[in-house]
Parts: C-alpha cells; structure tokens; sequence
C-alpha cells in the first residue's frame, strides 16, 4: 500500500453516521499537550475516544500491545513510544480507510514496531496468549456482542497479561431504554453496559482483578471509566493456527 494512493477524509464519529462533537468529554483534549505535539495533526484530529488509555495501562519497556478499534492511530503511535524498539503496537480496525489513515500518520511520526490489522475486536486475527496489555478507547461499548470482545481479548492475552481500557459505562441504575434515550443526544453512549454488568461480563471471560473507575460525566448516569482487569498467570487459550492469522489480518507494516 503505497502513501501515494491513500486518499485521507474526515474520519467518522465513533457512533458512525451520528456526529460527536469533541468537547472535554471527547476526543484529542483529553491527551496532554506533549501527546499530541509529537503526533500527526491527523493522528489527533481523528482521535474522538472518551478517554486516555495509554496513560492508564502502565505499557513497559518491550511489551506487546494491542489497540482494539484504533481508528487513526493515536493510542498506537503513543504506545508504541512507551514500549520501545524492543515492544510492538498493534492497532485493529474494520476499515480500510481509516487503517489507511493510521498506516500514514505512523509514517509522518516516524514511529517504528507498529502493525496494523484489518477485522473486527469480535474476531482478533492474532494467535492466542501472544499480547502483554489490550488498550482500547471508546469501543467496546459499540459492540453488539460484548462477551465475543471480552472473550477475544481474553484469548489474546497472554497468561498474566492485562487490559488498560477506556469506555462508558452506565450506571447500574439505568435500565437498557434510559441508557438508549440518552443515546439520541449524545454520541456513543447508548450500548454501554452499566458497571455491575461490565464486571459480570469480564469474569466471565476469565478475568479477574476487575477495576472500574469512572473519571467523569459523559452524560447524565453515563461515565467515562477506566476499566482494568488481568488474565490469570494460569490460564492458557489454544492458538490460532498462522494461517488463520495471515488470512484475516490486514497486516499493514508502520
């Protein structure tokens, strides 16, 4: 894929056609102003999480680090930074373009050790306990099968591995229908588990050492949380075979 070819758009709001509009709740402000001067303009602009999960994960030197939706590329690009020459970044996102989009703005930062792979965070094209930490900003709640992300994810990870993720999530208060309502004023609200269900679906992936931090307000009974949580050192998932991986990923090189 050449650079040449790439034809860059305004990215899409992460509820896909309902607009968000990036204030303090949303998107780049939420990164620190040294976050984004050592990005793409681009890299930044498309960036319309509800969180930071790169300064919640506590990436390491060397490890290996998968972002699940990583739209244009920010949470990769500054994980990338954080675990060094000797770590990878993945970035997983179900569309050309904006894998396109991540793909050029990791070659404007000259950022090395990232990939890039076309699927679904329901169906991850990586082998089994072969990633340190699984980062996401403000996906998981769009899933209409939430269990196949958390078991994916939980899959992914190796033994001893563990998610730094930001997401909404609603208070246990709200039924499905209050939760939808709010919805229709405010972008990527309407799907998110409340706590006690986010943490019931966690466990029963497997994980345990479940955490749940909101950190603030996205619309009323709604927060932005950070959500964390570890893959037992004793649990072991069957791999894919490389084929399968091979066939599925995008396998798009930084």
């Amino acid at each position: 894929m050449s650079e040449q070819s790439i034809e860059l758009r305004e990215p899409a709001a992460c509820c896909g056609s309902q607009p968000v509009e990036a204030d303090e709740n949303f998107g780049a402000t939420l990164y620190t102003d040294d976050e984004r001067g050592a990005l793409p303009a681009e890299a930044v602009a498309a960036s319309l999480g509800c969180g930071n999960p790169t300064a919640v994960a506590e990436l390491r030197e060397g490890e290996r680090v998968l972002d699940l939706g990583s739209g244009g590329g920010i949470d990769v690009l500054l994980s990338a930074r954080r675990v060094g020459p000797t770590g990878k970044a993945y970035g997983l996102d179900m569309t050309e373009e904006m894998l396109a989009l991540a793909l050029a703005n990791a070659r404007k930062a000259g950022v090395a050790g990232v990939e890039f792979l076309k699927g679904t965070i329901e169906a991850i094209p990586l082998p089994a306990n072969t990633i340190d930490v699984v980062i996401s900003n403000c996906v998981i709640n769009l899933s209409v099968d939430k269990p196949a992300v958390f078991a994916e994810t939980f899959r992914v990870l190796r033994p001893g591995g563990r998610i730094g993720v930001s997401d909404v999530v609603a208070d246990d208060a709200l039924t499905p229908e209050q939760r939808a309502e709010r919805g229709d004023h405010v972008g990527c609200v309407a799907g998110a588990l409340s706590f006690a269900e986010y943490r019931a679906g966690l466990a029963a992936a497997g994980f345990t050492d479940i955490e749940i931090t909101p950190t603030h307000l996205v619309a009323d009974g709604m927060h932005s949380a950070v959500v964390r949580a570890v893959k037992p050192s004793g649990a072991v998932e069957e791999s894919r075979s490389a084929t399968t991986v091979a066939a599925s990923g995008c396998g798009c090189q930084g």
